[in-house]
């Protein structure tokens, strides 16, 4: 196991002892290096670096306040840095009082894809050295550069099999709590998670960044992106997205730097190149018209670029739900560090770019999302991947390197791309849906689902006396399935997924009071259909926080609904 070099700690505390270190620019500012940087990008910061490094330039720059968000479960403060000009303070209402956009980045959710991480803090540099003061006439900024800090500190050399170093090793995927934080956004397990929606309940971001590395398919591109997946995102912040920011930030990055970005997406079937596979002659293949010719081969289907998931559980999803702009970047893995850095560096700059120009749209683009009732509108609980048309991807190839700290072999890409067409799968379709109603009945006895949804800051009333069952319908159900615990999964732990078939019919009970009533005519009404529908994929029933009122026999879900 290999630790950081400290050359970042001696760089910092000889800044710190400047007397002129509260001037926003300098030689000395200048000068300081992020670890990666000192280390000619064979290592990655420690969290007490990064802290450190947060510290050094809010020392430095009356712009950049630091300061702690929450506490992971290994008892590490989750350091903040707030960043804008015309603040008075740090709260919420402080921030919301500026009227200017808010943006939140975040990075190292996943701490073996660092490049977020040592990107954010550049970026932090550029701002206490005075650089984009553009973006602060429009923004405010919440920068979270080591979302993952427990895992960081495992610092392994076999975390991220085959990625392009930083050859002194990175972290784990993993939290402290042994749980993958971007399959928390829906449960909220992981201290971490908790603390995200706590801080996006008080700050109400516009714009949410999540900054990874994909090890994926061998494609041709420096970086790929993507936003809210889920089918129930809202039309005023996907069109944007899809017409107009995710384009413009492509047409920058080439322009600029000459480097391709596209869609998130990797090729189906598992296979990680380009290349096509699977001929021969299968049954309805051509038949050679002169007799004892060779069978020529059956064209091979095309293959698919296929997105991710849309549930929830991941960040970009839960916060399209949210209403608001969710901006997910993923480095490729077989660029090299340094490229990985300057890439995500790059996206950021031309989605930031994008947002200053733009930041009275972007805004009044939430409002609309929020202001937009969703009851009574059919709204998916499953999707499936949709397959729409064709596009060209470009395919890229690497070549065999060794690490010569441990000998293990890394690919790094080369310059050599390919374009394929194949069948665009980068956007879902529903599999089932529902039509939301006007509002939701939760038992008070379902208190783990009830304090889930105060977490989420879904807004709800106690009934203070009975409704009658007259209009009101309940949730049949004809099949309760669970699926296989694996608590080994550091996606899913302790959770057997549950699912739910069955009809709404008419209540044939009143609902009691004490319960709880949700109405979805709220900004969250999205994201609180999706939690509380029976037969979501993603919500309170597929993660047991109603298994005790579901066990066998159950007849009906522990849900009432009025239209």
């Amino acid at each position: 196991m290999f630790r950081r070099l400290s050359v970042l700690s001696a760089a910092v505390l000889a800044f710190v002892a400047v007397p002129s270190a509260q001037s926003p620019a300098g030689p000395s500012l200048a000068d300081l290096k992020t670890t990666a940087e000192a280390t000619d990008y064979k290592s990655t910061s420690s969290y007490e670096d990064v802290v450190t490094f947060m510290n050094t330039v809010a020392k430095a720059s009356p712009i950049i306040t630091y300061t702690t968000y929450g506490t992971t479960t290994e008892g590490r403060p989750m350091p903040m840095a707030v960043v804008g000009t015309g603040l008075k303070g740090i709260t919420p209402a402080d921030v919301k009082a500026t009227g200017k956009l808010r943006v939140h980045i975040q990075a190292n959710i996943h701490s073996g894809e660092v490049e977020g991480k040592e990107a954010t803090l550049v970026l932090l540099r550029e701002f206490a050295m005075g650089q984009h003061k553009d973006w602060l006439q429009n923004i405010v900024f919440l920068v979270t550069p080591i979302f993952n800090a427990d895992g960081n500190e495992k610092i392994s050399m076999t975390s991220r099999p085959r990625q392009n170093g930083p050859i002194n090793g990175q972290g784990t995927r993993a939290a402290g709590l042994g749980l993958n934080i971007n399959r928390d956004f829906t449960k909220l397990e992981t201290p971490e998670a908790r603390a995200f929606v706590t801080l996006w309940n008080e700050y109400d971001p516009h714009v949410g960044f999540d900054l990874h590395t994909s090890d994926g398919s061998t494609h041709g591109y420096y970086l790929t992106y993507a936003p809210g997946l889920n089918p129930n995102t809202p039309s005023a912040i996907l069109d944007i997205q899809k017409n107009d920011w995710f384009p413009a930030i492509t047409k920058e990055i080439k322009a600029k730097h000459g480097w391709d970005t596209f869609y998130y997406g990797n090729v189906s079937g598992g296979n990680r190149g380009g290349g096509r596979g699977g001929r021969g002659g299968a049954p309805g293949a051509p038949q050679p018209e002169v007799v004892g010719a060779p069978i020529p081969a059956a064209p091979a289907p095309p293959q698919v670029w296929a997105t991710f998931e849309h549930v929830p559980r991941f960040h970009n999803n839960y916060v399209g739900l949210r209403n608001r702009f969710a901006l997910l970047s993923e480095a490729f893995a077989y660029a090299t560090f340094k490229d990985r850095i300057l890439a995500t560096n790059y996206f950021m700059e031309a989605a930031l770019n994008y947002a200053s120009a733009n930041a009275a749209k972007l805004k009044k683009a939430c409002e609309t999302a929020d202001a937009e009732m969703v009851a009574g509108k059919t709204l998916a609980t499953r999707a499936k991947i949709k397959r729409d048309g064709m596009v060209t991807i470009l395919m890229g190839e690497v070549e065999d390197e060794v690490n010569p700290n441990n000998g293990a072999h890394m690919n790094r890409r080369v310059a050599v791309t390919t374009p394929v067409e194949m069948v665009n799968g980068l956007w879902f379709e529903p599999s089932a849906t529902e039509v939301a109603p006007a509002e939701y009945y939760i038992p008070a006895t379902a208190t783990k689902a009830i304090e889930l949804l105060k977490r989420h800051g879904i807004q709800m009333r106690t009934l203070t006396a009975p409704i009658p069952a007259a209009g009101v319908e309940e949730f049949a159900i004809t099949a309760n399935t669970q699926g296989r615990i694996n608590p080994a999964s550091i996606d899913f732990g302790t959770h057997g997924l549950r699912t739910l078939e069955g009809s709404w019919q008419a209540s044939t009970t009143a609902i009691p009071a004490g319960s709880y009533a949700v109405s979805l005519k709220q900004p969250l009404g999205r994201l609180a259909f999706y939690l509380i529908a029976p037969t979501s994929d993603d919500g309170v029933v597929a993660w047991n926080f109603e298994d005790d009122l579901l066990g066998d026999g159950a007849k009906t879900a522990p849900i009432w609904r009025k239209k």
